[in-house]
């Protein structure tokens, strides 16, 4: 029988100004690491559930009100696979590392729901 599949969120991460560096890069280079990602998701396609997207502007909730706020997280995607460790393999060769300079990226497995 084989394994139920999870499903796991990966964070693209980099430092705010490396993202800030990218996104005033001119059109044509920014079309060049599209191009990168289409083949790398392409290669990849029966894994990811949603192939996400950047993320814009931060608002951070409390109890104490909403702010604005920076953070290193530059996007998202949605992938299923057996393991965390499966998931983490998936983006070895993932094209934010030649894109953002020390980037990095995290993979948290999404939980199922508790039943009430």
């Amino acid at each position: 029988m084989k394994p139920r599949m999870k499903k796991f969120m990966a964070l693209y991460m980099a430092p705010v100004a490396e993202f800030e560096r990218l996104m005033s890069m001119p059109p044509e280079q920014q079309g060049a690491d599209m191009e990168k990602w289409t083949q790398w998701m392409k290669k990849n396609e029966r894994s990811f559930i949603d192939a996400g997207a950047p993320l814009g502007k931060t608002k951070r909730i409390t109890t104490k009100g909403v702010s604005d706020v920076k953070n290193e997280i530059g996007g998202y995607s949605i992938v299923q696979a057996e393991s965390a460790a499966d998931a983490a393999k998936l983006f070895e060769q993932s094209p934010h590392f030649t894109m953002a300079s020390n980037a990095w990226i995290e993979v948290i497995e999404c939980m199922p729901m508790p039943t009430m």
